[in-house]
């Protein structure tokens, strides 16, 4: 695992297309580098980006954006791995409490939150422009969760 930078988002953009229906573009990933909340790390196959977590930060909270494994490197603990590190590095940074929304139909995700202490809190209706599903908004405190 290591921290990405501007230059990581052609690799980004790349996991973006093969695991989502609305992926941000090259252009999106390598801007959003110029936010200062804006942090991103990466899981290293050789020079293959195999994943990638992208989150905002302040300086009590952190939200997860994306959390993406390429889909013929999942089921290997890959996104339990990210996950964890982040967590981790969040309770280095002092931060208490960790937000993400997730999509109602993605199983394989809630599984993961909810196996490292998310819980679900709340959920926005019609979230998702390209099917109108819903999104489920998950929170973990980082006091009390197990990871």
């Amino acid at each position: 695992m290591r921290q990405l930078e501007a230059c990581h988002a052609e690799k980004m953009s790349s996991i973006e297309r093969e695991c989502f229906t609305l992926p941000w573009s090259e252009e999106q990933c390598r801007a959003a580098f110029g936010q200062k909340a804006f942090a991103a790390f990466g899981l290293f196959n050789g020079e293959c980006l195999a994943g990638y977590i992208s989150i905002y930060h302040t300086d009590d909270e952190l939200e997860i954006l994306n959390l993406a494994v390429r889909p013929h490197m999942r089921r290997l603990g890959h996104g339990k791995r990210i996950l964890r590190t982040v967590l981790r590095l969040a309770r280095k940074m002092d931060i208490h409490k960790v937000l993400l929304e997730v999509r109602t139909g993605n199983r394989a995700a809630i599984a993961l939150y909810e196996g490292c202490g998310f819980q679900k809190v709340g959920r926005r209706r019609n979230y998702y422009a390209d099917t109108g599903e819903d999104a489920l908004i998950y929170r973990c405190e980082l006091d009390s969760c197990q990871f």
